[in-house]
């Protein structure tokens, strides 16, 4: 497998990534970058790089930044911004292994992947069948969203996929995602209907520029970019007005997150393990089993408001 031809770029691939993915702040990303270059300053006086380096080297790296008096919660840092970036190449299929993800941290707690209920996705939505300055607008953003939501895709993967996959009234698509990898997945009946009534804009644009003599766009998301395509950074702004037109509060909605809702939602449904991971289109189902504890943690917190022997005794 092949990354980027420098170390510099894996590391500006995997920033820019975080900040139209994630939603990471300006100073997230610029944290980020400074512990990456540090890790990644460290591997060259090594003669090491960041595509070859194994499990050892990473362990190496901590006990150097321990002997070096970092704190705690900066080498806890430094270790999550390795193991993310690994996990981001991961997913890009420029590497085969995250020689970070089994190393412990030093007592940092995990974080778990944040997510929303079930009624902030339906306002969320609903908010987007009409948000938008023109009904083409309205159209693109409901399917859109539904899209996302109904299939858990990357925004990546998104935003990039072609009109042809789509044609058809298919009840299943063909996404490629990370690495080129391929996988199926699944089309709901309001993702369906979406779909159908964008496609019909999409088929009476195209025979207006037919007829003007201009070539029709590939993507199901066409947009004014070299790219030609909506791109991540447009959606990522995109979505955060939309969630507030729906009432839910911005700082909690990315793409990202409507990926975690629609796997978190899935595992509650009853869905297995596997197929979640095979929809997410995960290498490893280890990633995916962050769900669960994303479900406890969501119950837990469901008993402790609402049973009544979770609420303090009453005083006689």
């Amino acid at each position: 497998m092949g990354g980027p031809a420098t170390d510099a770029l894996w590391i500006s691939g995997f920033l820019a990534a975080a900040a139209a993915d994630l939603g990471a702040a300006r100073n997230t990303q610029l944290a980020y970058g400074r512990d990456l270059l540090d890790f990644l300053g460290w591997l060259e006086r090594r003669a090491a790089g960041l595509g070859t380096a194994s499990r050892a080297d990473v362990e190496d790296y901590l006990i150097y930044c321990e002997a070096q008096g970092l704190s705690k919660a900066t080498r806890a840092r430094r270790l999550s911004a390795i193991r993310q970036l690994y996990r981001f190449a991961l997913e890009e299929g420029w590497r085969k292994e995250n020689p970070a993800l089994q190393l412990k941290g030093p007592g940092a707690a995990k974080s778990l992947p944040k997510t929303l209920s079930l009624a902030e996705v339906d306002r969320i939505l609903a908010a987007a069948a009409g948000y938008g300055r023109s009904p083409a607008d309205r159209l693109r953003n409901r399917a859109l969203l539904n899209l996302l939501y109904a299939t858990g895709m990357r925004v990546s993967e998104l935003v990039t996929l072609p009109l042809a996959a789509v044609r058809g009234d298919p009840q299943m698509i063909l996404v490629k995602g990370k690495g080129d990898k391929e996988r199926l997945v699944p089309l709901s009946p309001p993702a369906r209907d979406a779909l159908r009534d964008w496609l019909a804009h999409l088929d009476a644009e195209a025979e207006g520029a037919r007829k003007a003599g201009k070539p029709a766009s590939k993507f199901l998301f066409a947009g004014p970019g070299a790219e030609g395509h909506l791109t991540r950074q447009h959606f990522y702004l995109l979505i955060k007005d939309i969630a507030v037109a729906g009432g839910v509060s911005p700082a909690l909605v990315t793409p990202h997150t409507l990926r975690h809702a629609f796997a978190t939602h899935l595992l509650a449904g009853g869905a297995d393990l596997m197929v979640i991971q095979t929809l997410l289109g995960h290498a490893d189902v280890a990633t995916t089993e962050i769900y669960t504890h994303v479900l406890d943690a969501q119950l837990k917190d469901l008993v402790l408001t609402h049973h009544p022997l979770a609420k303090p005794a009453r005083k006689a």
